[in-house]
């Protein structure tokens, strides 16, 4: 699914062309995404403009004057930039039209998006008030902040930085490329890593995140980022999909396991 990097890299590559631009006709083709699209939709935001955009975890908002339009990609969902005019695909369930010719397509084959509207504070809306820092903010997400929120914690250390609620974004791909950076095992207990390691892995999560963005994000089956150019992460991707191939840092087999449900990837040698 799209993580925070594909996210990221969707922000970055559809901003220039958004903000500042008024919104037009709003096509919704299929309103059962995960939670429906609001029947009000197309006149709530008819005629706004589009005065910034950013992103809260894996959800992209588009503020207005008289609200923020809340966009999630879902599992295997993509927004893009189209010529307003071009021809809806199978899955393409909603098109914000915007002055100038052109049009953001959600497509989203698993409905498993958003595309919801608030007239309140987004960062207060029941979806996001309760996430946690952001990795790549490094004033609020820190090796001390991870040492402090894991005391006394008995979970796998994999499935703790994949909480939200500890820190946003940290998805399956990078929670392992993140362990495997730090040398923490995804299964040893995220109570019992010391401070140092925590510093240490706090640091992993965010230069791995990083590396990804500035690479375009992760190409597996279906994202394809704002511009409808594909990411190149998965290239240098060091455990993550790769059990029984040679560890590129020692030569020792990848393995692999389920751990919350989710597939998991390490090097007995590496991680301890």
């Amino acid at each position: 699914m799209p993580e925070l990097p594909e996210v990221e890299t969707t922000l970055r590559g559809i901003a220039p062309y958004v903000t500042g631009r008024r919104i037009g006709a709003v096509v919704v083709r299929e309103p059962r995404l995960r939670w429906p699209v609001p029947k009000d939709l197309a006149r709530s935001c008819r005629g706004q403009v589009v005065e910034s955009v950013s992103r809260r975890g894996k959800y992209l908002l588009f503020r207005t004057a008289a609200g923020t339009l809340i966009v999630h990609l879902g599992m295997s969902g993509s927004l893009r930039l189209v010529d307003a005019g071009t021809p809806p695909g199978p899955h393409d369930h909603a098109d914000i039209a915007l002055e100038g010719g052109r049009a953001l397509r959600l497509r989203d084959p698993r409905r498993f998006g958003a595309v919801l509207w608030t007239v309140e504070d987004p960062l207060r809306h029941p979806l996001l008030r309760n996430l946690g820092p952001e990795p790549l903010d490094d004033a609020a997400f820190t090796g001390d902040y991870l040492y402090q929120r894991s005391r006394g914690r008995r979970q796998a250390v994999k499935t703790f930085i994949m909480d939200s609620r500890i820190v946003v974004g940290v998805g399956n791909i990078y929670a392992n490329e993140a362990l495997f950076s730090a040398g923490i095992r995804p299964t040893t207990a995220a109570g019992r890593i010391g401070r140092t390691r925590c510093r240490r892995l706090a640091e992993a999560i965010a230069r791995v995140l990083r590396d990804a963005i500035a690479a375009g994000g992760t190409t597996l089956r279906d994202f394809i980022n704002g511009d409808g150019k594909p990411g190149y992460f998965a290239r240098r991707l060091q455990v993550y999909g790769r059990a029984g191939e040679a560890c590129r840092a020692c030569g020792h087999t990848i393995r692999s396991s389920r751990l919350g449900q989710r597939s998991t990837f390490y090097c007995p040698h590496c991680q301890r």
